[in-house]
């Protein structure tokens, strides 16, 4: 390269094992990617304070120490990366890498080197281990000679390997001259307080730095008390209590929710943390939109000068998800992504759709997607091999709604179900002014639009819906009942159910006013091509295609059909079912209604069977008054109205 060197299958290292990757030495510094995405490793070249080589079995490995403390390992070097690598570093970046040699002769006697967060121990020169400091969460003096080091129980750690450092001992007698102590302060205790200075740890470090109680969080699922320490995140819940180092965190998501009144946040880790036999890589939590907290950090004046003056404010008043991020970052230097230019037909930031048979939303961001709540699915744009369009499954009413599936590299294929057909033009041109390869059925260029994704595969069935998209290219019929449908669903909703409107209808079948107007518009639209011809000529009308009926529009002034008891129960209780039930589906919320309203007394229900009396008659009168002026011209099938 001529501004670097690229090197494939390079590991990094950690506690939560290895992980292969490619590094990338620039001039601006070092870049590594972790293989298949996840997590990635920036150094600026201002921030390297030092480089070392380490021979290690069968390559070499790259010690990188920065400016804020932090080490990094790579390793899967050959002999001959090693002398242009150095070559590269003292002439692009002024530093020469230092030789270290490792220790394998497998004595435990020796010296200790601290240096920035890290501790080696060295027998005889040579590199015998090495340890971060970040990782300790508490020391302890055993005696006068013994120190011991506890490390935190970090649930990411187990993810990728199956066992894990815990716990370390040294033995440092009075005689030791690299720590000089006296008879009131023996060698082992001026040892211990060193690495308590160093690493933050004890009573300072195990105190949280701020607190949020009853977070609601949708994976793993449950309600929480989060707590933010120096080096590492705590979720304690009922059942699980998860403790996550900062080094384990990716990045960070803010993900707004459109006509609802809660956020996203969502913190990506890698390695995951570890529930039974079900790994999470993602934890997302759900904040109450408009909530305020006014809360102070717990941090001594000397560490917050020191260290975090430039990363964190003492005091925070505002938006509850906002300091959650704030702090958070602060204190583990993660990014933030929010969303970016996509906006869908609701003025929102996503899509309603489905995976996996779950309901959810897909957000498009400016590097990648991701579905929300569950399952947590992020798909970064680089590894996508292509995306298509897909004319939905199921015909009838489902018309409204189209699929879209992504299929990754690697040739795994996500497919995205239900989404509303009126956001296909917003997903068509977000998606395209990416540059990804967008493909349709049938091989049909892009070019050709909705129409063409759509397209039914039998030529002779009339789709009353493909119609109206031709003529109308997205009329205001769908859009009346998209916003019905966003009203009443919740987060967690089944885009296939029919709008609030529908769900009167529905539960008024008995009604017998309403079955000729409910049964009518379903009717013709579905009838065949031939059947329809058949039924003009025994009408005695012989050119059938002269008086081919058009699909009427919703007549705005007809009257708001009657609903029932148990639609008056439900508009009356489902804000209560969910404020009860934090993150409970759309799904759900109805199972619920239904089966408290089951078990109501006769006496419980009469308040809201006379609301559906009262509105079934306000209904009967409108209808009739509706229906018998009868001036209905044959020209207006088209349902406009000069009002």
């Amino acid at each position: 390269m001529a501004d670097g060197h690229l090197f494939n299958s390079i590991s990094l290292g950690g506690r939560g094992g290895t992980n292969p990757g490619q590094l990338r030495v620039h001039s601006g510094g070092i870049a590594w990617k972790k293989q298949g995405g996840g997590k990635a490793v920036e150094v600026d070249k201002s921030d390297l304070v030092g480089l070392t080589w380490m021979k290690v079995p069968r390559s070499n490995q790259l010690g990188v120490r920065t400016r804020d403390g932090l080490n990094y390992k790579f390793t899967g070097f050959r002999d001959q990366d090693v002398s242009s690598l150095t070559t590269f570093f003292q002439t692009g970046c002024g530093i020469l890498p230092e030789e270290k040699q490792l220790s394998v002769s497998g004595k435990n006697w020796g010296e200790v080197d601290l240096n920035g967060n890290m501790l080696a121990f060295l027998v005889g020169s040579k590199q015998a281990f090495e340890i971060s400091l970040a990782d300790v969460a508490q020391t302890q003096l055993q005696g006068k000679n013994d120190v011991m080091l506890e490390f935190h129980v970090d649930d990411t750690t187990g993810a990728n390997e199956k066992d894990s450092l815990m716990e370390i001992s040294f033995h440092v007698p009075n005689s030791n001259t690299q720590f000089l102590g006296d008879e009131n302060r023996p060698a082992a205790q001026v040892f211990r307080d060193k690495i308590v200075s160093m690493a933050d740890v004890g009573a300072g470090g195990e105190e949280a730095v701020v607190n949020f109680d009853g977070i609601a969080i949708l994976t793993p699922r449950g309600r929480y008390s989060v707590e933010l320490h120096l080096s590492f995140l705590r979720l304690q819940g009922q059942a699980n209590d998860f403790k996550i180092q900062f080094s384990s965190v990716v990045r960070l998501f803010c993900l707004p929710k459109s006509n609802q009144p809660h956020t996203f946040v969502v913190v990506t880790l890698d390695p995951p943390i570890r529930k039974g036999q079900t790994l999470y890589p993602h934890i997302v939590m759900q904040f109450e939109t408009d909530a305020v907290v006014d809360t102070s950090i717990s941090m001594s004046e000397d560490l917050y000068n020191t260290k975090y003056k430039d990363k964190l404010d003492l005091t925070y008043k505002g938006l509850i998800h906002e300091v959650f991020i704030s702090v958070l970052r602060g204190l583990s230097g993660a990014k933030v992504t929010r969303p970016g230019k996509f906006r869908s037909s609701q003025d929102g930031y996503a899509v309603k759709s489905s995976l996996k048979a779950e309901d959810g939303v897909l957000y498009p961001l400016e590097k990648s997607f991701f579905f929300l709540p569950k399952p947590p699915t992020l798909i970064l744009h680089e590894e996508i091999d292509y995306v298509e369009f897909e004319r939905h499954a199921a015909g009838g009413s489902n018309m409204h709604y189209f699929d879209l599936l992504i299929r990754l590299k690697t040739e795994q294929e996500h497919l995205f179900r239900n989404i509303q057909r009126n956001e296909y033009h917003n997903l068509f041109d977000f998606i395209n002014s990416k540059g990804l390869k967008i493909m349709n059925l049938g091989g049909v260029q892009t070019a050709d639009g909705v129409a063409a994704v759509l397209q039914t595969e039998d030529d002779d069935a009339v789709d009353p819906h493909l119609e109206r998209i031709k003529n109308e290219a997205g009329g205001d019929e769908s859009d009346e009942e998209d916003e019905d449908f966003v009203i009443d669903r919740d987060d967690g909703g089944s885009p296939t159910d029919d709008s609030g409107e529908g769900e009167s209808d529905a539960s008024e079948s008995g009604n017998e006013e309403e079955v000729p107007a409910k049964k009518k518009p379903k009717k013709e639209p579905s009838a065949p091509k031939a059947s329809s011809s058949k039924k003009k000529a025994k009408d005695g009308d012989e050119d059938g295609s002269k008086k081919k009926k058009q699909k009427k529009k919703k007549d705005p002034n007809a009257p708001k059909r009657a609903i029932s008891a148990f639609m008056f129960f439900s508009q009356a209780e489902r804000e209560n079912v969910k404020k009860t039930n934090p993150g409970i589906s759309f799904t759900d919320v109805g199972k619920v209604l239904g089966e408290r309203w089951n078990k109501m007394t006769a006496e419980e229900k009469a308040p809201y069977e006379a609301k559906a009396r009262a509105d079934k008659k306000r209904y009967t009168d409108q209808i009739s008054d509706y229906k018998n002026p009868q001036t209905v011209n044959v020209d207006s099938d088209d349902g406009s109205d000069s009002a």
